[in-house]
């Protein structure tokens, strides 16, 4: 009987526990493969997100780093699957859990970039990538850059077809330095060579080269725009990333960022900020072979530079969304250096110099995006304003000259840009559409220059009449404004296998420059006016005749309008034995360009080929003089010159031969004929006078091939080991020609934690401490010399993401839609 009692009790149990089971619905899974289209390459941090009929989220995930995803406990019925990625185009699959199968594999999905309609802070992935679109090239920043140095300025040189010169601090693309730097594609109000040492390397998302830019776009830079995108985390909930790094070779430099982004509901807020701070020093020597002389420099600078991002986006619902956000950028520089002339027989000769230059650049910018009903109709209202503002007080001291006295220099700098846009998109058709836009480009800037500091007085009337040789240096109020009023319209229409997009921009341009200058008892007034109007036609064509292949041609008409310090009156700078200035009368230079693209698709990797060809207009170029006051001087000034032309190969190529070796290469080789003033002296310099200048016009033919490669070693699954080499050939000049340049660097990455969310860095850079500018020339003197920076040294790096959240959200929207995606490595 007990027994019996127990029995049914048992049994009584095991029927209460078991029935609830009976009344739950069965659920089932989905599982699948992400690769990209182009590469066919794994893609990890996907987002896979399930919605049932009534477009309500049910659950989701991520992709892991085989590009693999499994996700279960989906309801029985029909659902959505919709897969969404940074720069891809999103995916939806419709799928019933329960009709034929529980367990249902979508198998391998292919995503095709996109761009245009996602822009966020994803994992910085350890090797850099590049793809070619129609128009550009993207650089997407990974670690193996950002380890390179803590600066813009030092990761340029790893990118294909940039160059720094190091001296100056100018950028050139495809060997041009008539080229627009923006930042979030907005230009910016610091000069350029600044820009890139302000910009911390860890800040940077990605870099856009743009050579054949289309007429939705600002035509200036003869060479392209270079755009520089600063990192955006749209995550949902409350992320970040941590970067701290350490750079020394004589001197140490800090640099660290922190990006940080809230999203809940209807708000995303982000911010950033970068920060570096060291000291730097860099040296040369130039000896004049005509009368032996020897010129010593020796420069050190103490910077400090900090730059915030602060935005806002605001989703007010499915149709209109704004966005707000501001970068804030603040400088402080502190220089010191000497420069010595040593002739022989004679005691040294000596300029020591210091200064101190305090800036702050101010952007504030605007959108309002409005989705139509319309697929693919949409409006973009933007509204940018931009302000920049420079302190500099230079001391100049003199050891053994008779002329000058020391002396101190004062600059004040005032900039103000004001840009507004309005862009509409109409698909007309599921395989063609049109763009038109309008812009208005508002600039006026304000340099203010005194000195304590004599000049030679050029009034020879003056000086007969018993009045001084030297005068007090007159100030300088030097005024420039310039407004810019354009239209735009493109077409683009898809066939089967071509892609055409033609477009033209229309513009008006005004500009008003003034220079005063104040003397004494007088003033001298220089003013500049200069209205023009102009049309840029560009045209783009693509064809895919298979998935392995594709061509791209395009054409452009573009404008190189002088820049602030081609113009600029005032010294630019100066040393005992030359100065440069700028010229007011400069007119802008035209550049019709043409370009052709081929991508091949390879089993392992790809390959792409390029070539390009210029005419260029009134081209703008330097002018070298002598001074009158002083032969023993030179004056470097700009002017404009015949037409000319110029063209180039471009190939670059990404290759994986094994599981744990990949490797990046480029080589670019281009042509240019420059045309310059340059003045000579007929005479020994000892008894040489102003009737022994001859005055000349020359022309230089200039050919110079680059080659980069780049080596990353996958020794562990969490250490990575890379080797880069670069190699620059000899560049011909109208002052000096440049001798070849080489450079080699190592580097390693470990991840650790879990998911691998901090990442630590070493890298050495320049190992043989090769890289040094060497030059020759002839021109205005024979002479030859080298410069020397902190090239050769070590970099410690320490990076770390933390927060969470699976799903990425919409950006506002990129307002260039133009972009198809070619393929192809980090070269």
């Amino acid at each position: 009987m007990k027994n019996f009692v127990l029995l049914c009790t048992l049994l009584f149990c095991a029927l209460t526990n078991a029935q609830p089971l009976s009344n739950e619905p069965k659920t089932g899974s989905i599982s699948g493969k992400i690769l990209d289209a182009s590469l066919h390459e794994p893609l990890p941090y996907v987002n896979v997100i399930i919605k049932d009929e009534a477009n309500e989220t049910l659950t989701g995930g991520i992709t892991l780093d085989d590009g693999t995803f499994n996700i279960s406990k989906i309801p029985e019925g029909k659902a959505t699957v919709t897969i969404q990625y940074i720069g891809y185009k999103t995916i939806q699959k419709t799928i019933d859990v329960g009709n034929k199968a529980y367990d249902i594999n979508l198998g391998d999905i292919l995503l095709e970039e996109d761009v245009a309609k996602l822009d966020e802070v994803t994992v910085v992935a350890e090797v850099s990538t590049i793809q070619q679109k129609v128009d550009r090239k993207v650089i997407t920043v990974g670690k193996d850059l950002t380890t390179a140095g803590p600066t813009a300025s030092d990761i340029m040189n790893n990118i294909p077809s940039v160059s720094i010169d190091q001296q100056t601090g100018n950028i050139s693309l495809r060997g041009n330095e008539n080229v627009r730097v923006m930042v979030d594609g907005k230009l910016s109000n610091i000069p350029v060579a600044q820009l890139l040492k302000q910009i911390p390397s860890t800040s940077i998302k990605s870099i856009e080269l743009i050579t054949n830019p289309s007429a939705k776009y600002n035509p200036e830079g003869m060479s392209g725009m270079i755009n520089i995108i600063l990192h955006k985390n749209t995550n949902v909930g409350f992320n970040g990333n941590l970067n701290l790094g350490l750079t020394k070779d004589i001197n140490a430099r800090f640099n660290s960022s922190v990006d940080l982004n809230y999203r809940n509901g209807k708000f995303n807020i982000y911010g950033n900020y970068g920060n570096n701070i060291g000291k730097s020093n860099n040296y040369g020597q130039v000896k004049r072979l005509d009368d032996n002389s020897l010129q010593l420099f020796n420069f050190n600078n103490d910077n400090k530079s900090h730059l915030y991002k602060a935005g806002l986006d605001f989703y007010m619902n499915d149709n209109n969304t704004f966005s707000f956000f501001t970068n804030q950028n603040k400088y402080d520089g502190k220089g010191a250096g000497s420069t010595g002339v040593q002739y022989i027989n004679q005691p040294i000769q000596s300029q020591l110099f210091d200064n101190e230059n305090d800036n702050l650049s101010s952007q504030y910018n605007g959108v309002f995006n409005h989705t139509f009903a319309k697929e693919g109709e949409k409006l973009d209202i933007e509204v940018d304003y931009s302000k920049f503002k420079n302190d500099e007080v230079s001391n100049f001291n003199f050891f053994n000259f008779s002329f000058p006295p020391n002396y101190t220099d004062y600059v004040y700098t005032k900039r103000d840009q004001t840009v507004a846009n309005i862009d509409y998109v109409n698909p007309v058709s599921e395989k063609a559409k049109l763009e038109v836009g309008l812009e208005a480009r508002l600039f006026e800037t304000n340099i203010d220059y005194s000195s304590t500091g004599l000049s030679f007085n050029e009034n020879q009337d003056d000086i007969e009449n018993n009045g001084d040789e030297f005068i007090t240096t007159p100030s300088t109020d030097f005024t420039y404004k310039r407004d810019i009023y354009s239209a735009y319209t493109t077409y683009s229409k898809s066939f089967e296998k071509w892609t055409l997009q033609l477009g033209v921009r229309a513009e008006t341009v005004t500009e008003d420059a003034k220079a005063i200058k104040t003397f004494d008892n007088s003033t001298e007034t220089s003013p500049f006016k200069n209205d023009y109007f102009q049309v840029y036609p560009s045209a783009f064509f693509t064809y895919s005749p298979t998935e392995k292949n594709s061509y791209q041609a395009s054409f452009s008409r573009r404008v190189d309008r002088p820049g602030l310090e081609q113009v600029n009156p005032i010294r630019e700078w100066s040393t005992p034995l030359i100065s440069s200035f700028g010229n007011t009368q400069l007119q802008p230079q035209f550049t019709n360009s043409f370009e052709i693209n081929y991508t091949r698709k390879l089993e392992k990797g790809s390959i792409t080929g390029g070539v390009f060809y210029r005419i260029i207009e009134d081209e703008i170029n330097r002018a070298l003089f002598i001074d009158r006051i002083d032969l023993n001087k030179t004056i470097l000034s700009f002017d404009n010159f015949d037409n000319t032309t110029a063209y180039g190969v471009e190939l670059n190529s990404n290759y994986k031969p094994t599981s744990w070796w990949n490797f990046n290469a480029s080589f670019d080789l281009y042509s240019k004929k420059q045309k310059g003033i340059t003045e000579t002296l007929n005479a020994p310099i000892e008894t040489a006078t102003a009737n022994d200048i001859l005055i000349s016009t020359i022309e230089v033919d200039n050919l110079v091939w680059n080659f980069r490669v780049f080596n990353n070693f996958k020794a562990t699954k969490k250490l990575n080991l890379s080797l880069f080499t670069m190699y620059r050939g000899k560049e011909n000049g109208l002052q000096m020609n440049r001798l070849p340049m080489f450079m080699v660097n190592t580097g390693l990455r470990y991840s650790f934690l879990e998911d691998d969310r901090a990442t630590f860095s070493f890298n050495y850079n320049d190992i043989f401490n090769t890289m040094k500018f060497e030059f020759e020339g002839d021109r205005p003197f024979p002479s030859k010399g080298e410069f020397h920076w902190e090239s050769n040294a070590w970099n410690i790096g320490l990076s770390y993401r933390f927060g969470g959240g699976k799903y990425r959200a919409l950006q506002r929207k990129n307002r260039d839609s133009n972009e198809k995606s070619g393929g192809g490595g980090f070269i």
